[in-house]
């Protein structure tokens, strides 16, 4: 068997030949001095033409012109206008192609045909890079008025021999003009296009740190609220008991470590996560609290002294894990502000049913504490942000779609409630 053909983009690419990378560097280094002395370049530029057009007016024109008769003086002023307007050929270089083509013309009609009228090429090529199309075909025209003229007044020489190769040599450089135009425009588009894909990094990036920041903000509300509620309840609990019941005491302590046990894995847990690990070994910690956990969070509720009463019907075997911390994080935080708001006679009850439509998680309380105000959203203690627990679990509903209502109830007065429905994740329909 033969082996198979590497494809051509396949093959390793070999470095620029020296003399490539030599030229290159050349290149940059002249268009980083243009761009920093533009009038430092252009005077060179003239200056170089200037001598060249005035060097050939002392007599070399006089081999090439069919007319040797012309007067020294009209030489030297017409080399003199085929030079210097190159001064202005980028601010004003219709104005200067204007002045040079009129000095051609006159050299054609004297039949002085000075060389420096090929001057006006370098011209042409300023047009081509920085004027509109249209202004390029009058540059053109004009350009070739001279020649006519010349090829009228003498006409020694064949049509193609005196208009045909010049018309040539201006296409070429209009062509040469307008791909370098073409070029700078398409690197002046990447250089943008990078320039907003930064601009667009950078709000990406800004709007993933604000996104993970609200996140763990959230998370740490939910985990640390709730365990400092259930603590500080217990160790209020724990120091009437104290004195008239050792043993009642010495369970709330024990609850009390327990629950910091408790605060204090989810902590690592979490903090874990924001390290720079591995998913697996980030994973491998602990996993995040889920539906199985509702049971060892309704029964540190009850030991802190909510008294909890707990359906749930169905299993949340299929349900995903991001929706089944969904649904403990807003049962966690009801009971949680049940704790802190009901009052000393509160009772609370959750039920959980998993349907063909998702899940529905309802908690209700018997409080008449502190409960609401009559905007509808929880009236927090001294040391919380106002709203920040009935916001976090609105966002968190909002992720998978749901639907969250919390507000007092009616009936019996005093009393709270908070509903939520995660509808059933939709599945791809298999292509």
């Amino acid at each position: 068997m033969t082996e198979p053909r590497t494809a051509p983009h396949d093959e390793p690419r070999t470095a620029p030949h020296p003399l490539t990378r030599l030229l290159q560097r050349s290149t940059q280094r002249v268009r980083a001095f243009d761009r920093r002395r533009p009038l430092v370049w252009d005077l060179l530029v003239t200056g170089f033409f200037v001598v060249a057009a005035l060097v050939d007016a002392a007599g070399g024109w006089r081999n090439t012109a069919p007319n040797t008769a012309v007067p020294g003086w009209l030489i030297f002023l017409l080399s003199t206008a085929l030079s210097l307007p190159l001064l202005w050929r980028r601010r004003r270089p219709m104005a200067a192609l204007t002045v040079m083509v009129a000095a051609s013309l006159v050299s054609s009609w004297t039949g002085a045909m000075l060389q420096a009228s090929l001057i006006q090429m370098i011209v042409l090529f300023s047009v081509a890079m920085w004027l509109p199309l249209k202004t390029l075909g009058v540059a053109g025209l004009m350009m070739t008025a001279p020649l006519v003229v010349g090829a009228f007044r003498y006409p020694e020489n064949s049509w193609d021999q005196q208009i045909v190769p010049y018309v040539w040599a201006y296409a070429l450089v209009a062509l040469l003009g307008i791909a370098v135009r073409s070029r700078q425009d398409y690197t002046e588009a990447l250089v943008e296009r990078a320039r907003q894909l930064e601009v667009e990094r950078d709000q990406q990036a800004q709007l993933a740190t604000n996104a993970e920041r609200t996140r763990i903000a959230r998370e740490m509300h939910d985990i640390i609220g709730h365990n400092l509620s259930v603590i500080t309840t217990l160790a209020d609990g724990g120091s009437y008991a104290a004195a008239k019941s050792p043993e009642r005491a010495a369970q709330a302590l024990t609850a009390i470590g327990t629950t910091s046990r408790q605060a204090l894995t989810e902590l690592r847990r979490l903090l874990d996560v924001l390290r720079e690990e591995t998913p697996g070994e980030a994973a491998a910690l602990a996993p995040q609290p889920a539906l199985t956990d509702l049971d060892q969070l309704i029964d540190g509720v009850r030991a802190a002294g909510l008294p909890v009463r707990s359906t749930v019907r169905g299993r949340p075997d299929s349900l995903p894990a991001g929706r089944q911390l969904t649904v403990y994080r807003v049962v966690q935080e009801a009971l949680t502000n049940t704790l802190k708001h009901g009052g000393p006679e509160a009772t609370a009850y959750v039920e959980v049913v998993y349907g063909d439509d998702g899940v529905r998680a309802t908690v209700t309380d018997t409080g008449t504490g502190t409960g609401a105000d009559p905007t509808g959203s929880l009236v927090p203690s001294p040391g919380d942000a106002p709203g920040r627990g009935l916001t976090g679990m609105r966002e968190r509903t909002a992720l998978y779609d749901g639907t969250l209502e919390a507000g007092p109830l009616r009936q019996p007065a005093g009393g709270w409630q908070v509903r939520l429905h995660l509808p059933e994740e939709l599945k791809d329909s298999p292509q």
